[in-house]
């Protein structure tokens, strides 16, 4: 059995010893676009030897194929990564709305921090304005590769289990306060990148 949807590590622990027959918990990275084109990476936990026969099957839909430990791995990796992701949205929407207010145009914003130290997969692949990434959600009206809804869901996880394990997490937490505020005003679903909107409005 391969389980590529996300839920909390506790589960996909559970699930892994109680199935009665081999089991991994593969959730995916990538969103819609990814899928499409067959470029996905998958977040692998569960028995080495499992891994090595779901491998195969697993490379006719992604790029990478990650084995990432025992059960619940896959799970652990994908929270973490899309906390990173959500916060790192966030303050990259934030420095574009910041540049508007500045003068400086979205092209410039985008061309300086592409070659230096503000890059990041938001700017460069996702990029939250219209215009310098072509292959964005915004420049189709924030239509969803990954919904906010989706991203709400993930950052609740994540926030769970650092609660759970006792670790601080004050960044990931404010980014979940702010997602579900942008789906509670309509946004969920809508593209996660769409943030932006509710993050002028706010200005």
């Amino acid at each position: 059995l391969i389980d590529c949807s996300t839920i909390d590590v506790a589960t996909a622990r559970d699930v892994a010893r109680g199935c009665g027959r081999a089991f991994l918990d593969a959730p995916v990275s990538g969103g819609v676009m990814g899928a499409e084109a067959a470029t996905l990476t998958f977040m692998v936990g569960g028995e080495p030897r499992t891994f090595a026969k779901a491998e195969p099957i697993l490379k006719q839909m992604g790029r990478a194929v990650i084995h990432c430990g025992d059960a619940g791995a896959g799970q652990a990796a994908k929270a973490c990564n899309n906390m990173m992701l959500a916060a790192t949205m966030i303050v990259t929407a934030e420095a574009f709305v910041l540049a508007e207010s500045l003068g400086l145009s979205a092209q410039a914003l985008f061309d300086v921090a592409q070659r230096s130290s503000g890059q990041s997969w938001s700017l460069t692949s996702y990029c939250p304005v219209p215009g310098p990434v072509p292959g964005s959600p915004a420049n189709r009206d924030y239509a969803p590769g990954f919904a906010a809804s989706l991203m709400l869901k993930d950052l609740g996880l994540a926030v769970g289990a650092a609660q759970a394990g006792g670790v601080a997490t004050p960044i990931g937490s404010r980014a979940l306060e702010l997602y579900r505020a942008f789906v509670e005003a309509g946004g969920g679903g809508k593209d996660f990148s769409g943030i932006i909107r509710m993050l002028r409005d706010r200005v």
